[in-house]
């Protein structure tokens, strides 16, 4: 085992009795065997119904047995929040049917329609799940932010778990880059409420790794500010230590490299024995073989000792852990692959499955048979009352819905002539910073671009929440900023990590479930950016977390950022993802309807996230104005929110044109338009589209509505009522900042021919003029589309 930590810490306590210890290794065992048999069940013996692979993972399940088992039957109380790794979910269901919060049905449905999810989930699992799991450094990563929301809320409210947030992951997920991202964080470094235990197995995925520099990662958690807890040889192995040639023994041990080390936990004791004894010199090869001599027939099992699978030792760190009070904990817990099995420390055991001839021999050792091998343990049993003790202490009361926070329909009184969307919602926070109910539910976070991003105006107002009071600086006079740091402020500033961002996002987002108080979290960053944090927005929004993304500026708009800073694909990414609805406005008015919209809606049982992409390009306001003039404001509202209006309505004529737009490209659209009719004599329609997301999802939703009884009468979507069919004579052209598929399902929904405007290639440096003529763009690329389009 070369290059790992060697022990220094203290002794841990071993304060359980040891009938209590006792209960718990029985314990242990079984959940070895129901692990193993449910990923087993699911792979040989349930009928399948196609070819492909169900999966799963007995040797990870089995390196988390022990911690676990500890953890949920000796430690965890009902006010913790516990992230389990992805591969040991086998594990967590044993555990709930054990204890009783799992039918037994479900343990022959593992990866079944249904059944029991691969990895932990929130929305899809049969007992309660604190946090989705699945891409490795996404969940041990996200309890550390909901640390700091807990901390929050706390502070502005007075409400919190009043429990730790648990992160129980592979050693592999230190490889995330995420994960240290996430531990670099000032904001996460004095969180005592956080803790990290780590299966140190020493392999990953596909192979035995070489060297582990389980040192290094200790010191690197320590420089952080935690407390680290190692846990690295199981009692057994401390007191051959301690006996005469013991230090020969920890020698052998830790300079092992760990290939061999692995290759012997199946190995003969006379290979075992060899390993040890092979190289040293006569006197120290003497005084080893003595020390092993009084293991007989056990020293194979004694060089498995690990602290990671010591009950006792587990349960002791667990308190000491627990007794920190003044910065998050990590435990680094040692570990065997395939612990238990007889693939234990294989190098291709990650996904290897036990034979029917293994299982049977395993079912044997743990004195099950084919009829009782699914069996609980009996209440009266101590194992049983054990199981039932640790139900009851892990039971939640309910918790009450938060009550709806009132959100009024509109905010601005007047419109500014000219604004981009950047600017709007810059000015519709500030805005809404004096509603104070409403306001003081908005958390507003960012990765160091909150005053690039707008939000110096809210920030100056509510301040920047932070664990203490720091003093007041005088800024330069020409710093937009005047921040105050208290444990009051509202906005969270993170360093500079999207991953962050989106993690801190989906925590404060799920705080009407875990504190019971309704946050609204408002999260902003460069549009081209939100491909970094990708994994973090899906996971948070699977999980059931409601906020709002400020992507902004986008698109070739910030041309002078140039091609690799421009972000193109990001509509196709708010269209696709669930759980997200995805606007990007074009008018002041409209954005803040959108808003406050989904401030209100985020409340309902099936809230969603919202993204909004928003540009830093100005815009001329009067065009919106003069149709809440001519429509009313009520009617104009109405469509915003359906996701489509008309900005320019047109006669429809065999030479008419729809021209449907959004956001940034709105003033080159009705210049275009205004050209069609003036030279070219053509009907042009401005078809403005808020949300693209909305009007795909209602035409899809129309279209299904009969899916089941084709006799049923459809209902019209809100884009097909907007277009009635006397107008589908017209062509279609489609134009957008961003790739041009992003629009072009109108052609389907209406049923027209479309040509698709966009930009499909990586962008260019330059002035709006020159990079919007390259892009076919401008007006008068827009206005040859249209004419393309109206040709036979």
């Amino acid at each position: 085992m070369s290059d790992v930590a060697v022990s220094g810490r203290e002794e841990i306590p071993e304060s359980s009795t040891l009938q209590e210890l006792d209960v718990l290794r029985s314990l242990e065992r079984r959940i070895l065997w129901l692990a193993t048999r449910i990923v087993d069940y699911a792979n040989r013996e349930r009928p399948k119904a196609d070819a492909l692979k169900v999966g799963g993972h007995q040797a990870s399940s089995a390196s988390m047995v022990s911690l676990m088992t500890a953890l949920y039957l000796g430690d965890l109380r009902a006010e913790d929040r516990v992230s389990v790794k992805p591969h040991a979910s086998p594990v967590l269901h044993a555990i709930e049917y054990l204890i009783g919060r799992l039918d037994r049905r479900y343990l022959t449905a593992l990866r079944d329609f249904g059944g029991l999810q691969s990895y932990p989930s929130r929305a899809k699992d049969h007992f309660p799940v604190d946090f989705s799991t699945g891409s490795v450094g996404i969940g041990c990563a996200s309890p550390l932010f909901g640390a700091l929301a807990d901390r929050y809320v706390q502070d502005h409210f007075g409400r919190s778990t009043g429990g730790r947030f648990i992160s129980l992951l592979g050693d592999a997920e230190l490889d995330e880059g995420n994960v240290w991202e996430a531990i670099l964080e000032p904001q996460t470094r004095s969180l005592a409420n956080a803790l990290w235990v780590v299966d140190l197995n020493r392999q990953s995925l596909d192979r035995v790794v070489p060297i582990i520099k389980a040192a290094e990662l200790e010191r690197q958690f320590e420089t952080s500010g935690w407390r680290v807890i190692e846990l690295k040889y199981g009692r057994r192995l401390r007191h051959a230590y301690a006996r005469d040639g013991g230090e020969l023994l920890r020698r052998r041990i830790d300079e092992m490299p760990n290939q061999l080390y692995q290759s012997l936990f199946g190995a003969s004791e006379e290979v075992v024995i060899e390993a040890l004894l092979d190289g040293l010199a006569p006197s120290e090869r003497s005084a080893l073989s003595a020390l092993l001599d009084d293991y007989p027939g056990a020293v194979g099992s004694l060089i498995q000792d690990l602290g990671g699978h010591d009950i006792a030792d587990l349960v002791g760190a667990y308190e000491q852990a627990r007794a920190v009070t003044d910065r998050p904990t990590i435990v680094f817990a040692y570990t065997i692959k395939g612990w238990g099995l007889p693939i234990a420390g294989h190098p291709r055991n990650h996904s290897a499955l036990l034979t029917g001839n293994q299982i049977d021999a395993l079912r044997n050792d743990m004195g099950l048979t084919p009829e009782s091998e699914w069996d609980a343990f009996p209440p009266g049993s101590p194992e049983g009352q054990l199981c039932a003790a640790a139900r009851s202490r892990l039971e939640r009361s309910p918790r009450a819905k938060p009550a709806p926070i009132p959100v009024p329909a509109s905010i601005s009184k007047s419109d500014p002539s000219s604004t981009s969307t950047q600017a709007a919602v810059g000015r519709a926070l500030l805005d809404l910073s004096r509603n104070e109910a409403l306001a003081g539910r908005i958390a507003t976070v960012s990765p160091d671009v909150s005053v690039s991003t707008n939000l110096g105006g809210w920030i100056n107002k509510v301040g920047v929440y932070g664990a203490e009071e720091e003093p007041v600086y005088d800024e330069p006079q020409d710093s937009p900023l005047a921040w105050h740091v208290s444990p009051r402020g509202r906005h969270i500033e993170l360093g500079i990590s999207e991953m962050n961002l989106f993690l801190m996002l989906g925590q404060l987002g799920l705080t009407w479930d875990f504190q019971g108080e309704q946050l609204f979290p408002i999260g902003t960053l460069y549009d081209p950016f939100v491909v970094r944090g990708l994994e973090g927005m899906l996971y948070g929004t699977y999980s059931g977390s409601r906020f709002i993304v400020l992507g902004t500026p986008s698109g070739i708009s910030l041309s002078r950022e140039g091609g690799a800073h421009q972000s193109t694909i990001t509509p196709g990414i708010g269209i696709a993802m669930p759980g997200v609805v995805y606007a990007e406005p074009t008018y002041s008015r409209e954005l803040e309807w959108i808003l406050l919209d989904h401030l209100r809606s985020m409340q309902e049982p099936d809230g969603e996230s919202l993204y909004l992409r928003l540009s830093t390009k100005p815009v001329d306001q009067q065009p919106f104005v003069a149709i809440m003039e001519r429509r009313g404001e009520d009617a104009v509202r109405a469509d915003v929110l359906a996701g489509a209006f008309w900005l320019r309505e047109f006669d429809a004529t065999d030479d008419a044109v729809i021209l449907a737009t959004c956001g940034a490209m709105t003033p080159e659209v009705l210049e275009a338009a205004e050209v069609l009719e003036r030279d070219e004599g053509v009907h042009a329609g401005v078809l403005q589209i808020s949300s693209a997301d909305l009007v795909y999802r209602d035409w899809r939703a129309s279209r299904l509505t009969h899916l089941g009884d084709l006799r049923a009468t459809r209902s019209l979507s809100h884009i097909e009522r907007l277009v009635p069919s006397a107008m589908r004579r017209a062509r279609l052209v489609t134009v957008i900042d961003g790739a041009s598929a992003s629009l072009s399902f109108l052609g389907g929904c209406l049923g027209v021919p479309v040509v698709p405007l966009g930009v499909d290639r990586f962008g260019q440096a330059g002035s709006l003029s020159a990079v919007y003529s390259a892009y076919d763009l401008s007006p008068e690329a827009i206005v040859t589309a249209a004419l393309i389009a109206l040709e036979p």
